[in-house]
Order: structure tokens, then sequence, then C-alpha cells
């Protein structure tokens, strides 16, 4: 019964309590997981150079564009195991769960092939300074060396949070994150390995986070029990989670490929301006873990909700997601712009890196919780069961959008200014059509159970 207390009723009862109740937990463990990578870029900004932070900061956009795709069948078993198990069909829990952690391992042996033999070329293509480039080649054939146990706490954490339990993956990354930093500060100023020894870090930390939720599931006496004996692919799963994360995941990487032009755009202006950046996008990045928590609580709910056939609940969901995510994002991202000098002298101590930051805290920062709006309704969406609109919507909405500008607008007037306000004007327009399509598909549901 103990562990049972972990599981979450989305289904029934005041919907406000619950969602914060799993939303909090969530943000902590977005903002946990960002650290490993704030440790990397503090440690080499300090200890290693502005070379090492900007070799650190050019490889995220390529990264994210690299494992996006796999990353959305994680979101495709969240959505599947929390309509299982708000249906209550155990069975088909457990078929989804083996399936799903099976899914995870093929995927990151995957990945440490492409990032092996692909991090080079493509970090010449996005235009990498020359000065930075051995540097983000190595840190990510290391980093990509990891994906395995990436992958595996990603899609182990994935099903936990289905069922409602946003609090061990909270305590799982605590353990690795404390790791990470320790680590970190002896790899890079005790043994000097630079980018190298941060990439280290973070794969062996990820290593303990992977196998705590693993032995988390595997000590479960629930319907998501996890036995390795019965680790394999049923079609017909594989195929439910491909309809749903399969464009969740595209629609993740077309992100990733304007954020990619994007980058490539702002190395033109040389590696202090990209460290600037790095670290300005580093603080940015806390304010979007904390709002991606908001959309995943949607997700959830309303996935849950919608297995369990508790219709009437859909729009309030959203409007409470909507309500928070707005709270979040005002107050953090407008703390971000507030303290922004002192924030970003953590990183760096060098006055034209914190006045570059500065410039792209100001623009993207300050109206973030516009782009937490345009994810929450994607979460309604692809709870309902909606996948591939959302992704269209986004290609032509982030990707398409982003793409026009930079080949428009922004070689008009060449300014990180003009490069950044692509960002806060894209997340509107996406966001406008998110929502008009939401009050199409919910009329497909009845109004009440």
């Amino acid at each position: 019964m103990m562990k049972r207390s972990y599981e979450m009723d989305m289904c029934n009862g005041p919907l406000l309590g619950k969602i914060l109740i799993y939303a909090i937990p969530l943000m902590l463990s977005g903002i946990l997981q960002l650290l490993f990578n704030a440790a990397d870029v503090i440690v080499v900004g300090r200890f290693a150079g502005h070379e090492s932070l900007a070799a650190v900061g050019s490889t995220s956009a390529l990264i994210n564009l690299l494992i996006n795709v796999f990353i959305g069948l994680s979101v495709g078993a969240n959505v599947l195991v929390a309509q299982y198990f708000g249906a209550g069909k155990d069975r088909e829990v457990s078929d989804t769960v083996h399936t799903a952690v099976t899914i995870s391992l093929v995927c990151g042996l995957a990945l440490v092939v492409i990032g092996t033999f692909t991090s080079r070329p493509l970090l010449v293509l996005m235009g990498t300074p020359e000065d930075v480039l051995d540097k983000a080649a190595l840190y990510m054939r290391i980093y990509f060396g990891g994906m395995p146990v990436i992958m595996l706490y990603n899609f182990g954490a994935a099903i936990l949070r289905a069922i409602g339990d946003t609090r061990r993956p909270l305590y799982f990354l605590m353990a690795a994150g404390v790791v990470n930093v320790g680590l970190n500060l002896v790899f890079v100023i005790l043994f000097h390995m630079g980018v190298a020894g941060v990439a280290l870090a973070t794969v062996l930390s990820q290593c303990i986070s992977a196998f705590l939720v693993c032995r988390c599931l595997m000590q479960s006496t629930s319907s998501y029990h996890l036995e390795l004996s019965k680790l394999g692919i049923k079609k017909e799963i594989l195929g439910r989670i491909a309809r749903i994360g399969l464009p969740a995941g595209f629609q993740g990487a077309v992100f990733s490929i304007s954020n990619v032009l994007i980058q490539s755009s702002l190395n033109s202006f040389g590696s202090v301006a990209m460290a600037g950046s790095t670290a300005a996008a580093n603080l940015e990045g806390f304010v979007y873990n904390a709002m991606n928590a908001v959309y995943q609580t949607n997700l959830s709910f309303t996935s849950q909700n919608i297995g369990g056939g508790k219709f009437n609940r859909i729009n309030r969901i959203l409007l409470l997601c909507l309500g928070v995510v707005t709270v979040v994002g005002l107050a953090m991202g407008g703390g971000c712009v507030l303290f922004g000098p002192q924030l970003l002298g953590i990183y760096s101590s060098d006055p034209e890196v914190i006045q570059y930051g500065m410039m792209r805290l100001t623009i993207i920062c300050g109206p973030y919780f516009i782009c937490g709006w345009m994810d929450v309704l994607v979460g309604s969406l692809r709870g309902m069961g909606c996948a591939v609109i959302p992704m269209l919507v986004s290609l032509a909405g982030a990707c398409g959008l982003r793409i026009v500008w930079i080949m428009t607008i922004f070689q008009w007037n060449r300014s990180l200014s003009t490069l950044y306000i692509a960002y806060p004007v894209t997340w509107f327009v996406t966001g406008m059509v998110h929502l008009f399509c939401f009050l199409m598909i919910r009329k497909r549901f009845p109004a009440k159970a």
C-alpha cells in the first residue's frame, strides 16, 4: 500500500490541488536536470575559458535536434500508460511499460552511432568557429556515448509520471545532481579535462538516475511493474506509441531545426556573443523547464481523464494549467531579467559576455510565458490523442515562420536583437493556432462523462 501512495487518481476530486502536487515536484525535477548542463556551463566558463563555454553552448541545439524524435516516443509512452491506467487496464499498462523500456534501449544505442559519426560534420555545417569546433565535437561524442542510460531514464520517468508519480524521479535526480556537480569539479579543476570532463560527469550521473528509475519500476507491485524477462516489443503497443510519439518527436525536431538555424546565424557574431547567448539560454532553460512541467501535468491529467471517460474535466484542466503556467512564466522570466547581471555573472565575469546575455534575456525571457501557453495547449491536444495536428501547426508556425524570419527580416537588419525577436513572435502565432485546434478537437468528445 505504501508503494501505491505514489500513484494519483486524476479522474476524481478537486483539480487545482492535485495539479500543483503533481507539477511542483516535476518543476523541481526539470530544474534539477537542467542543473546538469548548468554545472557544465558554469565550471567550464569559470575554469576553462570562454572558448570552452561557447563549445558546450553551441552543442545544445544540435543535441536536441538529434534526440528529440526519440524523446518524443517517451511522450507516446506517457500518454498510453496514463490512458490505460485511468481506464484500469492493468495488462495493457504492463505491455506498454515493457515495450517502452525496450524502445528506450534500442533508441539509445541508435543515438550512440548517430552522435558519434555525425557530430563534427553537423557542427561544421552550422558554421561553428574553428576555436570552438574541436571542443564542441569532443563534448558531443562523449555525451552521445551515454545515450542508452539517458533514454532509459527519460522513458522510465515518463512511465512514473503517467501514474501520477513525480516525487521519486525528483529524488533520483537529486542524487544524480550531487554526483554530477562533484565530478565536474574533480574532472575540470583537479584533472584539467575541460569539456571532456563535464561531458563525462554528465554521463556518469545519468547512469545513477537511470539505475534508480529502473529499480523503482522493478520493485513496484502495481501494474507498471518491470520484469527484465518480459522485455520486448509488442507491435500493437509500438504502433500506438509511435502514432502519438513520432509526431511529438518530429515536432521537437522541427523546433530544434529552427533553433539550429538561429544558432548558425548567432555563430556569425563570434565566440563572445555565443558565450553570452549560452549563459542566457541556460537561465532561460530554468524558466522553460518549470513551464514545461505544467505542459507535462496537463498531458498526464488529460490522458488519464480521457482514459477514464471524464470528458467534463478536460476544459477545466486546460484553464487551470494555463493559469499556473502564466504565473510561473511571469515570475521566473521577470526575475531572470530583473536579476540578469548578477545571474549571468555566475557563468562569466567578462562584462561583454554579460552584456550580450542581457540582450537575449530581455527579449526572450521577459515574454516567455507565451511559450508556456503554446506548450500547455499542445498538452491538451496530445492528451486527447491528437498528435499530428500540433506537429503540423508547429512545423508551419515555429519552424517555417522562423526560417522566413531569418531569410527576410534578419537579412534586412542583421542584429542579435532582430534574431531573438523571432522567438516571442512565433510563440504567439503558433499558440493562437493551437487554441483554435483545441476548440475544434474538443467538440469530438462529449461535454460530460
